[in-house]
Formats: C-alpha cells, sequence, structure tokens
C-alpha cells in the first residue's frame, strides 16, 4: 500500500487494483501480491470475483484500534489514563488539551503506523467511487451487481461517518476525480454531511442481503461471511447516522453556522445537553426500532450474548452457557477464532494468527516486578470509570447535579464496603484490591509471587505510578488478567486472539433507548411500544441488558422508578449505561462530545479512589475481595482538562486546509 502526503493525493492519485476474492476470514496473504500480480482496470472490474477483490481491500483498511502500533490508544474520554510512560500516547496529549498531536502520533489510530482513519478513509472513498462508476463493466448478474453495490455505498457512508465525528463535517465525496482535478468541494456542516452517509447507508440497505451464505455468491465462501457487509449492519448505522446528527452538539453547530463552517459560540454549553435535534431523532428512533424487531423476532442472526459464568473474575464460562460476553472482546484456545460471539455487528478483516500478542495482550495489567511482559505501558480505568459501575438493585452511586457528582441516597453503596453489591458487569471487566490476579505462580521469581494478589490500596505494591495504577484499578474487559507471567496466556499455545468491534448490538438498544428518550414529551412516552418496535419500549431496551446479566447467577435489577420519572432523569440513566456497557470501547470521547459535555465539569476531572487496607493479606485467599472493608475510601484528583469550545474537534492537518479556500480549519484551531 503506497500513501500519499494530503486529501488531494488520496483522492486524485492512482490506485493499484487486485484480483482475486480472499476470504474475510483467511490470512491476508492475497494483499502481499508481486507487481506483476496487478492489473488494470478492465480487469479488476470485469466479473464478479475480480470486483470482490478489488473491494476485499477495503475491509482490510478498517483500522483496527487495538493494533495500529506496538502500543496504542483510542479511549479519549474521562473512562481512561496511561501510566508516565505511555504519557507521550494520544489520549493522554488529549488531556493536556494537544489535539494536533494526533497527526504525527503512531500510536493514536487516526493516523497511526500500520493503520490510519485519515489516511484510509480518503483512499477508500476514492476505491468506493471508483467502483460505483465502472459498475457498468461487470459481466455478471443481478445479484452480483447489488452486492458489490451495496458493500461500496456502505463503505463510502461508513468512511465519512468516522470522519465526521471527529473532525466535524467534511465535503462528501461522491465521485472520483482525476489526478489533474482539485476537486475544490466547501466542507459541509456536520448534519449536511450525514444526510449524504444517510442517503448511502440507506442505499445499501436497499441492495444488501440479511444473510450472504442465503446469496448464490456468497456460497462460495460458505461459513466464511460473517465479517461481510449486510443488510442490517447498514440500517443500525443508518440509525447510528441519524442519532448522531440530532444530538445536543450537532444541533447547536448547525444553529450557528457561519461562513459555511459550523461554530460551537461560547466557552460553555450548559443547559442544552438535553436539547436535542426531534427530527433526526425520530428517525433514529424508528430505524433502530425496525432494528431490534428484526432481532426480537429472530430474523437475523445477531442476539445478546450471554452472561453466564461459573467464577466471573477469571472469564470461567457456565457449562450451560451457548454463547459468552467475554468473547466478544477476546477469545482463548479457540484456535485464534475472531472475537465477536453473537453479538458483534461491524469489525474489520480477520487481524491474522498472534496479532494481539504484541500489541494489546500485554498493555493493561501491573508491570510491578515484571509481572506482565512487555514495556511499562498500561493502560488502567480512572475512577470516574468505576463510580458509573452502579448497584446490583439498579441505583448509580452518583448523580450529577449543578457540575458535580452528588451520592445517590437510594443506591445503599456502602464507602466502607465499596465494592459490595455492584453491577456484576463490574466484576467482570474491573480488577480491584485483594483480585486474585496470577492463578499460577510456578516459574515466578519471590518479588513476582508476592504479587499473586492484587495490593490497589493507597501505598500498596501495585500502586506505583510507574509501574502499576495511579487510580487503585486495573481493566481485564479486554484482555484477561490470565495474560501475565505466571498464567501466560499470551503466549502461542494458547491461541489469544483480541478486537474491539465497532458497533455491537448491544449499543443498538443503548442508542434506541436514547433516540426514543430525546424526542419523549413526557416520562409515560417511555413506555410506549412504538408500531415500529411493538415489543421493546426505550425503558425495556435498558432492562434487556439488565436481564441479560441477570440470566446466570449475578442479580441485576430493572432502571428504578427514580431514574425514569422525567425524560432528563432517563436520559441520564442510558448515558451511565453507556459508559459501563461500552466502557474502554473507545466511544466515551465522542459520546461526552456529542451530549456537549466534554468542556463541562465534572467531566473534565479524573481522578483516583484513595483507601486503606484494612484486611489481612492472607484474608483475601479465602475470602471474595468484594465483602473487603476498607477505611478512609476519599476520591483524588490526578488530572483536570482544560479544555475550550474548540476542543469538541480535532483539528484538520495544515497541510490539507491550504489546498483552496473552501476548506477551512475548524474554529479556535
Amino acid at each position: 500500500m503506497k500513501y500519499y502526503n494530503n486529501i488531494k493525493s488520496l483522492l486524485c492519485g492512482s490506485l493499484l487494483f487486485l484480483t482475486g476474492v480472499a476470504s474475510l476470514s483467511s490470512c491476508t496473504d492475497w494483499l502481499e501480491k508481486e507487481k506483476e500480480a496487478m492489473v488494470a482496470e478492465d480487469e479488476a472490474f470485469k466479473n464478479f470475483r475480480n470486483f470482490q477483490g478489488y473491494i476485499e481491500e477495503i475491509y482490510h483498511l478498517v483500522p483496527d484500534k487495538e493494533k495500529v502500533n506496538y502500543c496504542t490508544a483510542w479511549n479519549f474520554g474521562d473512562d481512561a489514563v496511561h501510566n508516565p510512560e505511555g504519557y507521550p500516547h494520544m489520549d493522554h496529549q488529549v488531556d493536556l488539551g494537544n489535539y494536533r498531536n494526533w497527526w504525527t502520533n503512531s500510536q493514536c489510530w487516526l493516523n497511526g503506523d500500520r493503520s490510519s482513519l485519515w489516511r484510509n478513509s480518503w483512499y477508500c472513498i476514492r476505491k468506493c467511487n471508483m467502483g460505483i462508476e465502472h459498475i457498468k463493466s461487470l459481466v455478471g448478474t443481478d445479484e452480483e451487481r447489488d452486492l458489490l453495490l451495496g458493500q461500496m455505498y456502505f463503505f463510502r457512508a461508513w468512511w465519512h461517518f468516522e470522519l465526521i465525528c471527529y473532525f466535524g463535517g467534511l465535503p462528501y465525496i461522491d465521485k472520483a476525480f482525476e489526478a489533474t482535478e482539485i476537486p475544490e468541494l466547501p466542507r459541509l456542516s456536520f448534519q449536511e454531511c450525514a444526510d449524504k452517509c444517510a442517503e448511502d447507508f440507506e442505499r445499501a440497505f436497499n441492495l444488501l442481503p440479511y444473510d450472504w451464505d442465503e446469496t448464490l455468491a456468497g456460497m462460495n465462501t460458505p461459513l466464511k461471511n460473517d465479517l461481510r457487509i449486510n443488510k442490517f449492519m447498514a440500517l443500525c448505522y443508518l440509525g447510528k447516522c441519524y442519532l448522531w446528527a440530532g444530538s445536543p452538539l450537532m444541533k447547536e453547530f448547525e444553529k450557528t453556522k457561519k461562513g459555511g463552517v459550523a461554530q460551537l459560540l461560547g466557552a460553555s454549553s450548559n443547559g442544552k445537553t438535553y436539547d436535542y435535534d426531534v427530527q433526526y431523532c425520530r428517525k433514529a428512533a424508528e430505524t433502530l426500532g425496525k432494528a431490534l424487531d428484526l432481532v426480537i423476532k429472530g430474523t437475523v442472526k445477531y442476539q445478546l450474548a450471554e452472561f453466564k459464568y461459573s467464577n466471573i473474575y477469571d472469564h470461567v464460562k457456565d457449562e450451560n452457557a451457548e454463547s459468552c460476553y467475554s468473547d466478544i472482546f477476546y477469545t482463548v484456545k479457540q484456535s485464534w477464532n475472531m472475537p465477536g460471539s453473537t453479538e458483534a455487528i461491524f469489525r474489520g478483516a480477520y487481524p491474522g494468527a498472534n496479532s494481539a500478542n504484541w500489541n494489546c495482550a500485554k498493555i493493561f495489567g501491573p508491570k510491578v516486578a515484571g509481572l506482565v511482559d512487555h514495556d511499562n505501558i498500561i493502560h488502567h480505568p480512572t475512577a470516574n470509570l468505576i463510580d458509573q459501575y452502579g448497584m446490583a438493585n439498579g441505583q448509580p452511586i452518583y448523580l450529577v447535579q449543578n457540575g458535580e457528582y452528588v451520592r445517590n441516597p437510594l443506591a445503599g453503596w456502602d464507602p466502607e464496603h465499596p465494592y459490595k453489591d455492584r453491577d456484576p458487569r463490574f466484576y467482570h471487566d474491573i480488577v480491584f484490591d485483594g483480585f486474585h490476579y496470577v492463578l499460577s505462580t510456578d516459574g515466578l521469581s519471590a518479588d513476582q509471587k508476592k504479587l499473586d494478589y492484587c495490593s490497589l490500596f493507597t501505598g500498596g505494591a501495585m500502586r506505583d505510578i510507574d509501574h502499576g495504577s495511579s487510580t487503585g484499578y486495573f481493566i481485564q474487559k479486554l484482555v484477561p488478567h490470565q495474560c501475565n507471567e505466571g498464567d501466560r496466556w499470551y503466549d502461542w499455545d494458547y491461541n489469544f486472539q483480541s478486537y474491539v468491534p465497532y458497533m455491537r448490538l448491544s449499543d443498538v438498544y443503548l442508542m434506541y433507548a436514547e433516540a426514543k428518550a430525546a424526542i419523549a414529551n413526557s416520562a409515560s412516552d417511555l413506555n410506549e411500544r412504538p408500531a415500529y418496535c411493538p415489543l421493546m419500549s426505550a425503558v425495556e431496551a435498558i432492562n434487556a441488558l439488565h436481564d441479560r446479566v441477570n440470566s446466570g447467577d449475578y442479580p441485576m435489577e430493572h432502571v428504578p422508578a427514580n431514574l425514569r420519572d422525567t425524560r432528563e432523569h432517563f436520559i441520564d440513566e442510558v448515558r451511565r449505561e453507556r459508559a459501563v456497557e461500552l466502557s474502554f470501547e473507545g466511544f466515551r470521547w465522542c459520546d461526552l462530545q456529542r451530549w456537549l459535555l466534554l468542556t463541562e465539569p465534572p467531566y473534565t476531572m479524573k481522578y483516583s479512589h484513595e483507601f486503606e487496607r484494612l484486611e489481612t493479606d492472607d484474608w483475601f485467599k479465602s475470602h471474595d475481595p468484594k465483602d473487603a472493608k476498607v477505611g478512609n475510601f476519599r476520591k483524588q484528583e490526578l488530572i483536570t482538562r482544560r479544555f475550550e469550545s474548540k476542543h469538541y474537534w480535532f483539528p484538520l492537518p495544515d497541510k490539507d486546509i491550504y489546498l483552496y479556500d473552501n476548506f477551512p480549519q475548524n474554529p479556535g484551531w
């Protein structure tokens, strides 16, 4: 792959065409052809096999957020921090307000060494446009034509949509420009660009099947079509596109457009966070509701993965479970099987065997005494994220009032037993004090053996800011705690594979609930079952996620009455639910951004939990760590983001904004 220096080069430069259909669940050998294997346009587009081979490259250019470099960064919200060795990485640069660093930061998936959202987007958009313009060259059936066009319309929309989520409205490129042309297209607003995306997502929906295995073309690659774009993917992204366009930030930008470029005026967004664009959100609710109706009726193969564990801390699946929540994010001893379970909707191509072991398997655990191999880069959760995990009774621990976190008196949370009776997802996702971290200590050094149980209290061995956690926690949602020098799940024979999906079914439930709440006129509307989704209301959509957790041995109650007594209270609860269910999957920054909360306290401060351990070390060897009593539990500020209104969008590369007058920089940059 040849990368170019700016948008013009990517939109107008020549492309190499590749032939041959490669299964998306196979390796990428076909992408490594010698120059002599490249063919001309008339060969690339002449039949379905060659044309599909041309499109396959686009799948492989979807950035794998976890693996764009030896160590990567994709969580830019208030949910994650790095230890000091990771400070040059993009998530910490975002904390500093240094958004310009994204262009030169090779550890950032927006422009990483191995994969780049920015570069790959413009390149793939051009591929889509060239393919659409050459579809008449195809010698094939109507079904084959529809499959090819559907994929290209989807991807043209998807790449544009991913870009505008970070950079705001851009030109919508719907033709392949020649190398001699300068495409002086004006920047659109976010909503104008989203409208164009929606048109293409709808075209894709109308052209694609629900299941490729049921098409004649798909029968050539049976049981290997899971990653291919289908009708359901297009429908879900259409709904997401409408919801994002209707979100408070996008509505406010549209109101304050000036000179063709949307600008947010003023430093504070206070009071506008519940102000959605009803027209867009109604479309979102209808679209996402239709998608969930297909799921409920069993029309599509996607279902919520089961949350049944015989040991939740070690992610040991119950013997009666057919699917597994952990398998959404990683697989072990499954012959390098692609993660996703029954729930992942959209992912990139298969990342290849052993692709995780030198990229993401070793960046989530403690490096004290070399307990986790490799360098000293650690991603760990903030106490902000920990506090988003509520109680098993469905109540949040804190409510946000006047820019501050206020204890919820109905939660029943006890600061002397801070980990007791929590949302079961907390025990699945979070490593906390007293957690049995290393199960097999054979072969460990004496210093390492002392660390088999986590000491994450203030002053504990794993609270070393350089090699441990500055917040009091590690996370094992995406990479299990057994990826350590004792258990060694990152060794070859464990077949550890990981991938963070771009969209999964839980997100569709959450987006539907948010869209329905956005258009609600009263609390009673939250319980309405509309004609387009006759079996599910907004409240029931959130309850479905709670029921999934409650399906095993871990209790989780429905949304309590006090969280659905007003539209605003329910929106707050949907937002907290997104923080928990989608934690560390890369959505938090975009959510805070589109809700106009990125610059608002308390979301601008990252903090730790400090406390004293009152139990002996031996106590944890015979008791559940969630039952431990602690002393002097409190918050401590780590970082406060000094954000201004300009930080709602990332800046564009300077070399691109100088191309022509109608492609201006984002406001404030």
